[in-house]
């Protein structure tokens, strides 16, 4: 049995890191500008080749692909500590409203620097964002005292993100145009325009919180299980439910940040993995969230950008056609479990 699993594991990360260099070539490769892969490998490792492809690859192809492999695992795994807080497989940041509330803060604060004549730089991006999602998650653990039921948790959680995307196009529609033209894209979800300077930041922020997340395996492994249990082996359970909010809240505020708000990945990806794997250990989840939400996000962002091409599609309705379909079957999953 033991061997067994271990060969699922195995074939279950060697799957996911195929698929992350096949969509990483693909990505590379797809465009108004065909490139063999003696090419793109001249690019990317001697720096050399035709100066207008280079620049394509170089300039805006990888800082894309970059950002959706960090920013996709980022989300993931926000999710994963979301489900795990609340002990439900429908948890998610989109679903919970707190990408709403990040996008809120980070909307006002663009409008009122745009309005000013400044540009918000990455750092004052991710602050607003993990303000607003701060903000959301306060209203969702309040909401989590009064109601005993998470299907009503869920709904609450909705039902301010409605609020909060209402209120966004409320402020947006009186803002200048100038500044409609810059969040239009941004609001929408997607991965185009990223630059180096963003990569790096938002590499330090999300590898700094995974690292911390992937240290803190055991005691989520011991609060899986319950919290009876977790206080047994010595976990202090208030500290720990803050250290999930503080974790999840800054990966899903360095997605929102950069990309916009991005439905169902942190929803989808963490339940087709423990599927995948048939665990839930967090040591072997964690990594294998990050790199499902790598693939996830890559592929539809390689559908966003080139099925309609020149027009280019938002990725939040890619991961919502191929991410709700996920959602529905784990909540129907969970329904025929309860009915056994």
């Amino acid at each position: 049995m033991e061997k067994r699993s271990r060969r699922r594991y195995y074939i279950s990360f060697g799957v996911l890191l195929a698929c992350l260099a096949l969509l990483t070539f693909w990505n590379i490769n797809s465009g108004s500008i065909n490139l063999t892969v003696k090419e793109v490998f001249d690019i990317l490792v001697h720096h050399s080749g035709e100066e207008t492809a280079y620049n394509i690859v170089w300039e805006i192809r990888m800082p894309r692909i970059l950002a959706a492999i960090i920013l996709g695992g980022a989300l993931s795994v926000s999710g994963f500590l979301l489900q795990t807080f609340f002990g439900n497989p429908i948890a998610g940041p989109f679903v919970l409203g707190i990408s709403s509330g990040a996008k809120l803060v980070v909307a006002l604060v663009m409008i009122y620097l745009l309005g000013r004549g400044y540009v918000a730089g990455s750092q004052v991006m991710i602050l607003s964002a993990f303000v607003g999602s701060m903000i959301s998650m306060g209203f969702i653990l309040a909401i989590s005292r009064q109601v005993k039921q998470m299907s009503m948790l869920v709904i609450c959680g909705v039902m301010i993100g409605y609020i909060c995307s209402a209120v966004t196009d409320f402020v947006v529609t009186f803002a200048d145009d100038s500044n409609i033209v810059n969040l239009h894209n941004w609001s929408m979800g997607s991965f185009s325009g990223m630059s180096w300077d963003n990569i790096q930041v938002m590499t330090v922020v999300v590898f700094a919180a995974l690292a911390i997340t992937f240290l803190m395996s055991k005691p989520i492994g011991a609060y899986q299980l319950g919290e009876v249990y977790a206080r047994n082996m010595g976990v202090n359970i208030r500290v720990f439910r803050i250290q999930l909010i503080l974790l999840s809240s800054i990966l899903s505020a360095c997605v929102t940040a950069f990309a916009g708000p991005i439905s169902f990945v942190g929803i989808a990806v963490p339940h087709l993995i423990k599927n995948a794997l048939k665990t839930a250990k967090p040591i072997l989840v964690i990594p294998a969230c990050f790199l499902g939400g790598a693939v996830f996000c890559l592929f539809c962002d390689m559908i966003a950008r080139t099925v309609f091409a020149p027009t280019e599609l938002s990725i939040s309705s890619v991961t919502a056609i191929f991410g709700a379909p996920v959602v529905i079957y784990a909540m129907f999953g969970k329904a025929s479990g309860r009915a056994r």
